[in-house]
């Protein structure tokens, strides 16, 4: 409908479609594209991969040379000095709020790694958030991108950068999605769950963007580099150990840090129930994931001798140094084990 009435108005229109979780090449193909047809303005409307595609894109039609130049680990990580073109963010999911944060991801398969493309110019000119683009959302692709919004609303608030802005929007978001994300998994056509998910997305978007993230994400991105696993249900996996590993160090080695009442504040928030633990949290995420049928990493490929190589790649991963506690290969090992 779109492509019909940009055409109708006399705009020329390149329709380019992505299926999957981006790769170098495929972006590759797409930027070519792009500039040979002299683009002035990216539309992207779908899941989390496709804007962050449209922000890759729009990113690189207004700067010169390659991917290669600018992407982080395996580039050369260069600075990208020019505007994007204006960028029109309309997410059909609720879970990566890529509609508004300055970071595209990507994945490398030649090297089994997952890399972003990053810049203060790349969040989008206009992110447009319809809950009824999310309505025809299957099931298990909700519960994903669901489970995904949470852990960027749980993350952001126990970041050792958060700060009294990103702090509002977890306030809201975590009880938003804890509440809605079943309900728009049973029954997709509940439009008030679909609003309360779109509103929750966007504000985890709005909070690691300012905040960051933490061993959840710093573990995702490996794992996703390595198997063909989607990206919201690893974290829907490591949500539970992470928390537990993070409160269980931060509690042994400094009892009385303030940032412990928030693990309080966030197990009340999401089971609902005002006397709940961090204990009860963690059952009640592991719950959740079997409700939502979302598997351990097993099922996706993992084994035990993959997590000595995770773990390694994670150590090193952008997200992890956000974590509200500095944990090492022991403790980063366990969760996995316990994500399996």
């Amino acid at each position: 409908l779109l492509e019909d009435s940009l055409t109708a108005s006399h705009h020329e229109v390149l329709k380019i479609v992505i299926t999957r979780e981006p790769t170098l090449q495929d972006l590759e193909r797409a930027v070519e594209k792009a500039r040979d047809f002299t683009a002035d303005c990216i539309v992207g409307i779908g899941g989390g991969s496709v804007l962050d595609s449209a922000k890759a894109i729009g990113i690189m039609v207004a700067n010169p040379g390659n991917l290669m130049d600018y992407i982080e680990v395996v580039g050369l990580g260069q600075t990208l000095i020019n505007p994007s073109i204006p960028v029109i963010a309309l997410p059909t999911t609720a879970g990566t709020g890529s509609e508004v944060t300055r970071n595209a991801v990507l994945s490398v398969p030649e090297q089994k790694v997952k890399v972003s493309l990053r810049s203060p110019f790349m969040v989008p000119r206009i992110a447009a958030i319809d809950p009824q683009l999310t309505i025809t959302m299957p099931p298990e692709v909700t519960a994903r991108t669901g489970m995904d919004a949470l852990t960027q609303l749980i993350e952001p608030y126990l970041s050792r950068r958060s700060n009294v802005m990103t702090d509002l929007y977890c306030r809201e978001g975590i009880p938003l999605a804890a509440s809605a994300l079943l309900r728009a998994y049973q029954n997709g056509e509940d439009l008030e769950a679909r609003r309360k998910m779109s509103y929750a997305s966007l504000l985890g978007g709005l909070a690691l963007a300012n905040a960051g993230l933490g061993a959840v994400h710093g573990l995702a991105g490996p794992i996703g580099g390595m198997f063909p696993a989607p990206h919201g249900a690893i974290c829907a996996r490591l949500l539970p150990a992470v928390i537990r590993e993070n409160y269980t160090v931060i509690k042994e080695r400094m009892p009385n840090h303030p940032l412990l009442h928030r693990f309080q504040e966030i197990a009340q928030w999401v089971t609902g129930n005002g006397s709940a633990g961090v204990g009860d949290l963690v059952d009640h995420l592991l719950g959740l994931c079997a409700l939502l049928h979302i598997p351990g990493l097993r099922d996706f490929g993992v084994n035990e001798g993959d997590l000595d190589e995770i773990v390694i790649k994670g150590i090193a991963a952008s997200s992890m140094k956000a974590n509200p506690v500095e944990l090492d290969h022991e403790s980063l090992r366990r969760i996995l084990a316990e994500s399996l």
